[in-house]
């Protein structure tokens, strides 16, 4: 089958973050999405908000931007739709929080939100959908064609792990500590498109993929390849799907500019005949794995002989390359954020320094509320 790929002209950004809704009460998920939708709904066409959907479970929203061209547009964007869904989810007894995980509710216990889609999911995947309570941001980056595309999600895959430990904010998982900084990176890896993306040698190789995975019934489409990295033709863009909610519009920006500007960075090699290959696959899943255990406390391998390097090293490293391109992006002061985020610590971290050792996991639900209400790591 033949995929057209809707072509970027220029680097865009578009932004998607997964809301959890949290009873103010008890800090529990709470199943209220349907009604809060419907009343942000209201007076817009159809009934539905142009920026704020469903997701599986009744218990999250999730925010999306329009088609934006800096880090700057995408955070208002996110900030103003963010607003209007904390003012209606108030009046149900809710508040909000992004993280990876919640730390203690159950997902048996969570309702599937009304569509069809979902119903088909949960039917195929059977426990492996029902136990998905788990919630990421995800970043559209605009680029110019099908075979830049698959180009381009190659050589960004060597960058999962930096993304995942800098975005890492999963340590609880039904009131345990799992003893890893992203549960979320595990739980998603069970369904069978899910994980690492496959490395693909053009978009003949990706039409294939999809031809011979719509024909055996496995899928219906490219919003069924739940890739870390996968290419969206309809967009006309790379989806970078790695990263776990993180709790503050800061912390979405800072890794938005360095996702926006490592693509410019790699896209500008490719052009130029020097893009690096990907690393092999065992080594990029020995270092996701490293990322999603230690967050930025990991260390990364580097090279074939198994030399390491720290992954806060590895990100700063990252960060000092790809500047040029922030200054062209005018994301440069987002883009600072990440030395921040470097010194204080991934949320992982800060979840579990106000746990009191995983006795006290309401003050981590409202660590996270205060965070994304505020705006301020570590309120």
């Amino acid at each position: 089958m033949q995929i057209p790929f809707n072509a970027s002209v220029g680097p865009s950004l578009g932004i998607e973050v997964e809301l959890e809704l949290v009873d103010v009460r008890t800090g529990h998920l709470a199943s209220h999405a349907t009604e809060i939708l419907a009343e942000l709904g209201a007076g817009h066409p159809d009934g539905e908000h142009p920026r704020a959907k469903h997701e599986l479970f009744e218990c999250c929203i999730e925010v999306i931007t329009d088609v934006c061209s800096t880090v700057g547009e995408a955070r208002a964007d996110l900030a103003a739709t963010i607003a209007e869904v904390r003012e209606a989810a108030g009046r149900h007894g809710c508040t909000l929080i992004c993280s990876g995980s919640h730390p203690y509710s159950l997902w048996a216990e969570q309702r599937v939100s009304p569509s069809e889609r979902y119903d088909e999911l949960v039917e195929a995947m059977q426990w492996m959908a029902r136990r998905l309570q788990i919630f990421g941001i995800h970043m559209h980056l605009g680029v110019r064609s099908g075979e830049k595309a698959i180009a381009l999600s190659n050589a960004v895959a060597t960058y999962i792990p930096h993304f995942l430990a800098l975005s890492s904010s999963s340590p609880f998982w039904e009131g345990h500590d799992t003893g890893l900084a992203s549960t979320r990176s595990k739980i998603f890896e069970g369904l069978p498109t899910a994980g690492l993306p496959a490395e693909l040698a053009d978009w003949d190789e990706f039409e294939q993929y999809m031809t011979t995975l719509i024909a055996a019934g496995a899928i219906t489409s490219v919003r069924e390849v739940w890739w870390d990295i996968r290419p969206h033709p309809d967009f006309g863009t790379i989806e970078l799907r790695m990263c776990d909610g993180m709790p503050t519009l800061f912390e979405i920006g800072a890794v938005a500019a360095l996702a926006q500007s490592l693509v410019a960075h790699l896209d500008a090699l490719h052009d130029d005949g020097r893009l690096p290959a990907r690393p092999r696959e065992w080594v990029l899943r020995e270092n996701k794995w490293r990322a999603g255990r230690h967050g930025l406390d990991a260390d990364l391998i580097v090279d074939d002989a198994g030399a390491t390097k720290p992954a806060r090293e590895a990100i700063a490293e990252l960060v000092d390359q790809v500047r040029p391109h922030a200054e062209v992006l005018r994301c440069t002061e987002e883009l600072a954020g990440i030395e921040r985020m470097l010194a204080v610590g991934p949320s992982s971290s800060r979840q579990r320094a106000a746990s009191d050792g995983g006795k006290n996991l309401r003050a981590v639900v409202d660590l996270l509320a205060r965070e994304l209400s505020t705006d301020e790591i570590g309120a």
